[in-house]
């Protein structure tokens, strides 16, 4: 039996993966703005509009997050997942049939669909962490991987791979971005029902063969003291790790938000020809290694602790922003847009991996889905912000004016996660709860019995 539960680990893995990659539809929403934009098109939203309509998806599924972690312990996983998949599927289905307005699209795509990722998202991670307590930063960073590899896939899909659905696919009559809402509704929602067939808890007493930590370090550092919501709500080191979190997540979002608009301000005020073309080189490139931040975050945090890796990417997030222009735009032109992306996608990429690890060891195993949501509300904050401060800069410029406009957003997060990587390094892991059950016994050695 025990080594079938060892095994039954690795399908939870490849469980995870196939629910993320539909949950990832949120990252790809870049693909269908121009058509929604387009002034001589079906739609003619304005870019602030499709702008709410994405970031109504990012604090849906940031916000629901809270939910489904009391959902979780209710209900159990896989009912969870296949209700986050059923409301994913439907919110882009409806989306197909109903979106020739704003207002359906802002409803059914930014709201419901954003509540389905956000019912969904938290599942692989918190069943993950209880399969692989003794690889928490690997897993959580396999768990999410999905989530950034996805975007490039339904990107490419909609508007390249096999001729591209948005230039031909026509579903009962409509248009082809309702047609692909439909098609890649139906998908997230099969994608998502097949990985929740794995999504079980592994057993009360389960520990993976060989695995055998020290009982001070499990209780202190791997998960071992057990936080209920409200009592990680009154530690101190709850709110050290959110205020790191939105820091690092406003200048990831800032940046997947704006990298095209200002790439291309960038680049043409230094006279390269080819600036579109190269800032959606820059695009692929900030989704592949965001996939790749949240694998390897995850590994090396493994090996040099998770508060050390966090303070490593959010210093190197905050130097990353600040040198973006005076040394990858001023001096590296293309290519130093390229590296930028690819740097600041790295990082952004390490948070969803990092977090969710840190909360489970300072916080326990066992409550890690009730407790990440509250963690993860951070990025909800985040969504509405990084996007808004680009936006607000990139307004108040004047037309043709060089694009050192940009800047003062870019000093703004750089200068935040310089901020967040002091706060981390003098934020210490919290002491167990205070409280005890009843039936405990009073007398128990300290490092005993906490959990």
């Amino acid at each position: 039996m025990k080594s079938n539960n060892t095994l039954n680990r690795w399908f939870v893995v490849f469980g995870a993966i196939l629910i993320q990659l539909a949950l990832g539809a949120l990252y790809a929403w870049s693909v269908f703005t121009k058509l929604l934009t387009d002034p001589n098109g079906l739609y003619q939203f304005t870019a602030t509009q499709t702008a709410w309509i994405f970031s109504a998806g990012l604090a849906t599924f940031a916000f629901v997050m809270i939910l489904a972690g009391k959902w979780l312990a209710k209900i159990g996983p896989r009912k969870l997942t296949i209700l986050g998949g059923l409301c994913l599927g439907l919110g882009f289905v409806l989306g197909g049939f109903f979106g020739t307005s704003f207002w359906a699209q802002f409803l059914f795509i930014g709201l419901v669909a954003g509540a389905g990722i956000g019912l969904g998202y938290v599942v692989p991670i918190a069943v993950g962490v209880k399969w692989f307590p003794d690889k928490k930063g690997m897993i959580t960073g396999l768990a999410v991987a999905g989530f950034g590899f996805g975007a490039t896939i339904w990107v490419k899909l909609a508007g390249s791979w096999f001729g591209g659905l948005l230039n031909y696919a026509e579903v009962f009559g409509l248009p082809p971005v309702q047609s692909v809402f439909v098609i890649y509704g139906v998908i997230f929602a099969a994608l998502v029902l097949l990985g929740s067939f794995v999504m079980i808890n592994p057993p009360e007493d389960y520990k993976p063969k060989g695995w055998n930590p020290e009982e001070s370090r499990a209780v202190a550092t791997m998960g071992g003291s057990s936080f209920e919501p409200t009592q990680m709500l009154k530690t101190g080191q709850f709110y050290s790790i959110w205020v790191v979190f939105l820091s690092s997540a406003i200048a990831g979002l800032m940046v997947i938000y704006c990298i095209k608009l200002f790439g291309i301000d960038a680049l043409e005020f230094q006279g390269v020809s080819n600036a579109s073309i190269t800032t959606e080189t820059a695009v692929a490139w900030l989704a592949i290694f965001n996939g790749l931040g949240r694998i390897l975050w995850g590994m090396i945090s493994d090996r040099i602790g998770r508060k050390t890796a966090i303070i490593i990417m959010s210093a190197a997030q905050g130097l990353a922003m600040l040198a973006t222009y005076h040394i990858f735009i001023h001096t590296g032109q293309t290519t130093g847009l390229i590296i930028a992306a690819c740097l600041i996608g790295f990082n952004y990429g390490g948070i969803f991996a990092l977090f969710p690890a840190i909360t489970a060891d300072w916080f326990g195993n066992k409550t890690v889905g009730r407790n990440y949501g509250w963690v993860f509300s951070a990025y909800g904050v985040a969504g509405i912000v990084g996007p808004l401060l680009a936006g607000i800069f990139k307004d108040a410029a004047s037309a043709g004016s060089s694009p050192i406009g940009w800047m003062t957003p870019f000093l703004i997060a750089g200068i935040s996660c310089l901020v967040g990587a002091l706060i981390m390094m003098f934020t210490r892991s919290p002491h167990a709860p205070a409280t005890r059950p009843k039936s405990q016994a009073p007398t128990m050695a300290a490092g005993h019995g906490q959990a």
